[in-house]
């Protein structure tokens, strides 16, 4: 079952990427990109890692697609303003990504295949864990690095307030 819901998550990753490259509107590009987020993290809960996968949704899809998606519109591109590419740029585009799949390919032929531990029977990436690690052996660090998060929204907070006269 967890194969057949890898291939739908890679058929989903693939045809999103190839959208996100190949839309003309600049909005369903960057829709695309979070429906490929969305996917990769799918893989990173085959992968039993559900904490990178919610860091994936909360950072990825959640904050920076955000963000794009805002400068996008308010930067209001159309077709109509976007300047002409010259034909030698198209050509020398398509000529690098050319050899950069070349290499690619190259480099994955000569690759070996290591054995690898099966995700589903590791608990590696599990939440509980990583609680544990952080909690009992980097706590010290942990502690001063909130202390610092509060002194940034503290700092935050007084740069951003209005002085009353």
């Amino acid at each position: 079952m967890t194969e057949y819901i890898f291939y739908f998550l890679s058929f989903v990753s693939v045809l999103t990427a190839l959208l996100v490259i190949s839309a003309r509107n600049p909005v369903h590009s960057v829709l695309y990109l979070i429906l490929c987020f969305f996917s990769i993290a799918g893989h990173y809960i085959l992968l039993n890692a559900q904490f990178l996968a919610i860091v994936h949704i909360i950072v990825y899809s959640g904050a920076i697609m955000v963000l794009f998606l805002f400068v996008v519109m308010l930067l209001n591109m159309n077709a109509e303003s976007e300047p002409k590419k010259p034909m030698f740029a198209k050509l020398s585009a398509v000529i690098a990504g050319g050899s950069l799949f070349l290499v690619i390919v190259t480099a994955l032929k000569k690759a070996e295949m290591v054995p690898v531990i099966s995700p589903a029977e590791s608990e590696i990436g599990l939440v509980k864990n990583l609680g544990k690690v952080l909690f009992n052996d980097f706590l010290l660090p942990f502690e001063i690095t909130s202390v610092l998060f509060l002194s940034a929204m503290v700092g935050a907070v007084l740069l951003g307030k209005k002085e009353l006269d």
